[in-house]
Order: C-alpha cells, then sequence, then structure tokens
C-alpha cells in the first residue's frame, strides 16, 4: 500500500482535491435518490409517501455503515499519520468482515421491526403496504451497503475519494434506466411497482460493492494476505467498536430524528410528508459541498493527529469552515430563489408544493448551521474524541426536537414545525463551534497556525 502523505503541503488545496471528488460523489448519490423519488412520483403521491416514511427505517442502514466507515477512516488515518501501515491494512480487512457480521444483524431486525416503526409513524392501509414492499427488499441488500461503506472508509483515509465518486456517478446512470424498467416492467421482467425501485437500488450497490473491493486490491489496500486478516480480532474489533460505535449512534440519532420529524409531519396529512420527503433531497444537494469537505477533514486531520501535528489539526479545521461558509452562501441563495422550481421538477401536486417550498427557504437559513455542525463534529472525530457526536446527536435529532417540534408546530402549523428544525439546528452549530475550541485548546497547547 502507498498512502497518500496528507501531512505535508498547502492545507486548502489538498483539502479541495479530497472534498471535491467525495462531493461529487455525494451529489451523484443524492442524484440516484432523486431519480427514485422521480420515478415514485410518476406512480402516485402515495408511492411518494411511502417511500418518504421508508427513508427512517432504511436509514437504519446507512447510519449502522456510515458509522463503521468514520470510525474505520479515523483509525486508519490516525496509523497512516504515525507510518503504522501494517496496522492500516489490518484495520481494512477487520473493518469489511465487522460490516459483513453487522449486516446480518440489521437485516434481521430491520425485517422484524419494520411494520410497528410504520405504524407508529401513522402509516395504514394501502400506504403501509406500499412502504413495506420496499423496505423489505431493501433490507435484504444490507450486506452490500455496509461492505461498501467499509471499504471506502480506507480509501478516504488515503485521500483517495476519486474511486467512490466514479462509482457512485455510474450507479446514478444505471438507476435511470434500471427504475422505470423495474416499475414498469418489460423485457420479460413483471411490473413490480415500487419495489422496483428498492430492486434496482440493490442491484446497483452490489455492483458498487463488487468493483470497490477490485479497487482496493489494486491500489494495495487489500492483498492476498489481507483475506486471512478477515478472521475477527478481538483487539481490532474493539478498536472499531470503540471509535465507530459513536459515530454509527450518531447516525442512528439522525434516523431517530427523522422519526421524529416525521411523526409531527404526519399530523398535518400524507401530503406533507411527501412534500418533507422531497424537500430534503433537494436540501442534500445543497450541503453535498459540506459532506466532501467532512470526508477531507477526517482524512487530513486523522493523519495531522496520527502525526503529531496539532497546528495542522487546526489549520484543516479553520480552512474547511471557510471553505464550507463560501459555498453554503452560495447554495442557501439558490434555495432562497428557486425553492418552487426545484419542487416542481418532482410534483405537480399544489397541497405537496404549499407544504414543501416554505422548508425549503427556511432550509436555505440553516445552511451556515450544518457547515459548523458537521465540519466540527468530523474534527472531533479524526483527534479521536468521537463521543461529543452522540451527545449532540442526541440533542438535535431527540431531545430539542421533543420539546421545540410540538411546541411550535402546535402553534403556528406546518411552517412553525418547519421553523423549529432551524432553532435546533443554529443552536447545535453554535454550540459544536464553543466546544471544539474548548476541546483543542486543551487538548493541543499551542497556537493556530493560518492558511
Amino acid at each position: 500500500m502507498q498512502p497518500s502523505d496528507l501531512t505535508n503541503g498547502p492545507v486548502r488545496p489538498l483539502l479541495r482535491s479530497i472534498a471535491l471528488p467525495a462531493g461529487i460523489g455525494m451529489f451523484c448519490n443524492t442524484l440516484f435518490n432523486l431519480t427514485d423519488t422521480f420515478f415514485a412520483g410518476r406512480i402516485s403521491t402515495e408511492a411518494v409517501a411511502g417511500l418518504s416514511i421508508s427513508f427512517p427505517v432504511f436509514f437504519l442502514i446507512l447510519a449502522t455503515g456510515a458509522g463503521l466507515g468514520t470510525g474505520t477512516t479515523a483509525l486508519m488515518a490516525n496509523a497512516l499519520g504515525a507510518r503504522q501501515r501494517e496496522e492500516a491494512r489490518l484495520l481494512a480487512a477487520q473493518a469489511i468482515s465487522f460490516g459483513l457480521l453487522a449486516s446480518v444483524l440489521i437485516t434481521a431486525l430491520g425485517l422484524v421491526c419494520a411494520e410497528p416503526l410504520f405504524r407508529w409513524m401513522g402509516a395504514k392501509g394501502d400506504y403501509l403496504a406500499t412502504a413495506l414492499t420496499y423496505i423489505r427488499v431493501i433490507f435484504f441488500g444490507a450486506v452490500f451497503f455496509l461492505g461498501s461503506y467499509s471499504v471506502n472508509a480506507g480509501l478516504v483515509a488515503l485521500g483517495e475519494t476519486k474511486t467512490f465518486r466514479n462509482v457512485l456517478a455510474a450507479g446514478a446512470l444505471l438507476n435511470v434506466a434500471l427504475d422505470p424498467w423495474f416499475i414498469y416492467g418489460g423485457f420479460g421482467l413483471p411490473a413490480l411497482g415500487l419495489a422496483g425501485v428498492a430492486w434496482a437500488t440493490i442491484l446497483v450497490q452490489a455492483l458498487t460493492y463488487a468493483y470497490m473491493l477490485t479497487r482496493s486490491v489494486r491500489l494495495g489496500l487489500l492483498a492476498r494476505d489481507s483475506w486471512a486478516m478477515l478472521l475477527p480480532q478481538p483487539r481490532v474489533y474493539a478498536d472499531l467498536f470503540r471509535q465507530g460505535a459513536p459515530a454509527a449512534l450518531n447516525h442512528l440519532t439522525i434516523a431517530a430524528g427523522i422519526f421524529v420529524i416525521t411523526y409531527y409531519v404526519s399530523r398535518f396529512g400524507d401530503a406533507a410528508v411527501a412534500a418533507y420527503g422531497i424537500a430534503t433531497r433537494i436540501e442534500q444537494v445543497v450541503l453535498l459541498p459540506v459532506l466532501g469537505l467532512t470526508s477531507a477533514t477526517l482524512a487530513m486531520a486523522g493523519q495531522s493527529n496520527g502525526a503529531g501535528l496539532p497546528g495542522r489539526v487546526r489549520e484543516v479545521w479553520h480552512a474547511a469552515l471557510r471553505e464550507g461558509c463560501t459555498v453554503m452562501a452560495v447554495g442557501g441563495l439558490l434555495l432562497l430563489l428557486f425553492a418552487e422550481t426545484a419542487m416542481r421538477w418532482f410534483t405537480r401536486d399544489p397541497v405537496v408544493l404549499a407544504a414543501g417550498v416554505p422548508y425549503l427557504r427556511i432550509a436555505a437559513l440553516i445552511s451556515f448551521a450544518y457547515v459548523f455542525l458537521f465540519i466540527t463534529t468530523s474534527l472531533l472525530q479524526a483527534v479521536r474524541q468521537p463521543l461529543y457526536a452522540l451527545w449532540i446527536g442526541l440533542y438535535r435529532q431527540v431531545a430539542a426536537p421533543l420539546v421545540v417540534y410540538p411546541l411550535l408546530g402546535g402553534w403556528f402549523g406546518l411552517g412553525g414545525l418547519w421553523f423549529g428544525i432551524g432553532v435546533v439546528t443554529w443552536s447545535a452549530g453554535l454550540f459544536t463551534l464553543w466546544w471544539a475550541q474548548r476541546k483543542l485548546s486543551s487538548k493541543f497547547q499551542v497556537p493556530s497556525s493560518r492558511s
């Protein structure tokens, strides 16, 4: 394995070189989700609502994979920064087997819990049946999702984000062809409806996993002796769990938060749920550059921390915050100006439009808070302080919403609920900035450098 050295050279150009491919890859992944939403909307509003209410349950898979990936990247980046190459290779192999075992548990748990969770969120009748036909297929493909996350974690630790960008771009294009074919049938395939969207997703994800394994072997991240390293080793599993579990639980708080917000949104009807599902996918597009910067921050700050370079850790953090605020100034303005136009790409239902457009305009005002929150949390994970992500996640996704959402939603209706999301997110973002500065001041007693 020839690791990329992220501990030398100008910070901002290197940050961009990692963040840009990562952001483009996430953009392609969001296009994938938007394609699913687009074709579901051509089936019916009920299908869009079924897809939207399925997302919190689907997110259980994504949260577990993202947590495993974040923890693995942080550990590998620190090992690479400390020039412990064999430890990094062992971590890469152990993460794969850890992900395979976790996928079995997630599939079993999801199949058992999906229906009760949907009922708790207010789904019933055909609405419930539609959501179940989609999510049951998705859970059978959990092994491919978690496998892809675990392999990509090693690549990100090397600063190599182009592979995931390329495979996500190819997957998004393939999904455009597979969705209508699987939904409406043809060439010997029966019409599958919304379940066809799930089957298309699983097929693309399986191909993604296979390609990324091949690519990792070519890059030397995995080799012939890596297969022997797949056997569970308690020490490494414990390290992965300690670093990855808080990150996974943080992502699971996002799933819990989606359950909470969906529960309150569903009080305003199926059209409001559909509007929320569409609007959040549009919002994701605007946030993608920030998510790319979180990957770059995790890799660069992780290697710098492993190499014992606290000044560079701070420099990476400050540069990432500046880059994030710059791109969000543009993205927020676009959301304000083109909220209705963006919504009309996915629905013509006037009730759905009336609910979704105000959400996007409020989201434009929250964008800087996401910069502070996401990038700073990633920095803390890079310096092996993963627990903060869990605590702030519990506040932002569960504790504060259970107080703020019913209060503002009850007083001001659906618009008050959207405003409540802003209140919660801004309070979390500002507190995270203060907390990180406090922690770094105690951990690194050196002056920050300039980028």
